[in-house]
C-alpha cells in the first residue's frame, strides 16, 4: 500500500471565495509545507491565481504540486452549465499545467482530479447532516444534475485527460446514503469515480469503513476529517448551516474526534489502496491561525496509528 498525504485549502477556512477573511493563498502553500504535505487542492474556484505560471512558481518554491482541483457549485440548475463548462475547462487548464503529482503502483487514475460537489441550495443546507429533514431531488431535478456533472467530467477526461470525482457533501444534493447509491447508479464508471469524505460520511450517519468498503471499485481519491463528538451532538439540535456548524468546531484535528482511523487504516491495507488521501478541516479563516498547528497535528497523529512516514513519502 502506497499512499500520500495531501492537505486542502479549507483547513485555513477557504470554502467561499467572498469571504473577506480569507487568508492569502500564498500562506496556505507554506503552512502546508512546513506542516510537512507534499502537496495540497487548489481550493475553491477563483482562489489560487488560474494562471499556471503564478501558482506553479510558488509551488516549486514550497516543494508542493496540486493534487486535485474543485468545483464546489450548483450542479442541479441547468441554467448553470455554461458557468460548470467554464470552470471545468478553466480549473482543468490549470492543474495541468502544474507540477505533476507522482503516481504510485496500483493508482488507478492519474492526479490532479476535478472533485466535484454540490452546493447553493439553503433547504439542503440546513438539513444537512439531517436525512429525514432533507428533501430529496424529484426525477426530473436529479436527471438535470446528472446531465451537468456528466458534462463537467466528459470536458475533463475528453479535453485534459483529467479524473472527474464526485464527492457527496454535507448540505448538497449529494449527501445521504440513497443519494451516493443513487449517483454511483447515474454516472457511468468510465466518466467519473467517487471522492469519499471520511467526515461528510459520519455527518450523514453513514459509518466511513463501510461506505468506503461498499463502493470501493468506484473510490478513486478519499478525504480525511475528524468529527468532534460533543459539538456534533450540539449541532444536531439546532437549525444550523454546515460551515456555521464548522465555525464552532464541530470538524477537528484527526485524532481528536471520533472516527476510527485504525479501522480505515485495516480497511484500505486489506484492499490495497494506491494514491492520494486528502486531509481537511473545515473552519472559519479568522481562526486560521490556529491552522499550522492542526494540520501538522493531523499528519503527525496518521503516523501514530500506521500511516508510517515512509508510506507518506515513498512517492511525495
Amino acid at each position: 500500500m502506497t499512499i500520500t498525504i495531501t492537505t486542502a485549502p479549507c483547513c485555513w477556512g477557504v470554502d467561499d471565495i467572498r469571504n473577506p477573511h480569507l487568508p492569502d493563498w500564498r500562506l496556505v502553500l507554506r503552512e502546508a509545507a512546513a506542516a510537512g504535505y507534499g502537496g495540497l487542492e487548489l481550493g475553491p474556484y477563483g482562489y489560487m491565481p488560474l494562471v499556471g505560471d503564478a501558482v506553479s512558481a510558488e509551488l516549486r518554491q514550497n516543494g508542493l504540486y496540486v493534487v486535485a482541483g474543485t468545483i464546489f457549485d450548483n450542479l442541479v440548475d441547468p441554467a448553470n452549465r455554461k458557468n460548470l463548462e467554464c470552470q471545468a475547462r478553466r480549473i482543468c487548464a490549470v492543474i495541468s499545467a502544474l507540477p505533476k503529482p507522482p503516481m504510485a503502483p496500483g493508482q488507478r487514475f492519474a492526479a490532479p482530479y476535478l472533485t466535484v460537489m454540490d452546493w447553493g441550495h439553503d433547504a439542503r443546507d440546513y438539513a444537512a447532516g439531517h436525512s429525514n429533514r432533507a428533501t430529496r431531488l424529484d426525477d426530473a431535478a436529479w436527471a438535470g444534475m446528472i446531465a451537468n456533472i456528466r458534462a463537467i467530467a466528459r470536458i475533463a477526461r475528453d479535453e485534459w485527460g483529467v479524473r472527474a470525482v464526485i464527492h457527496p457533501h454535507a448540505g448538497g444534493h449529494v449527501e445521504f446514503a440513497d443519494e451516493i447509491e443513487r449517483i454511483a447508479r447515474s454516472i457511468p464508471a468510465d466518466e467519473a469515480g467517487l471522492c469519499l469524505d471520511t467526515g461528510h460520511t459520519l455527518y450523514a450517519g453513514m459509518d466511513p469503513v463501510t461506505m468506503l468498503d461498499r463502493y470501493w471499485d468506484r473510490l478513486d481519491y478519499i478525504h480525511f476529517k475528524d468529527i468532534d463528538a460533543a459539538k456534533f451532538a450540539q449541532v444536531m439540535t439546532r437549525r444550523i448551516r454546515f460551515f456555521d456548524a464548522c465555525a464552532m468546531g464541530v470538524m477537528c484535528p484527526l485524532g481528536d474526534g471520533c472516527i476510527d482511523y485504525r479501522a480505515i487504516l485495516a480497511l484500505l491495507e486489506r484492499r490495497g489502496y494506491a494514491g492520494f488521501i486528502t486531509v481537511e478541516q473545515e473552519r472559519d479563516p479568522r481562526n486560521a491561525g490556529g491552522s499550522l498547528a492542526d494540520v501538522t497535528k493531523s499528519r503527525r497523529y496518521l503516523e501514530t496509528v500506521g500511516f508510517a512516514r515512509p508510506a507518506l513519502e515513498a512517492i511525495g
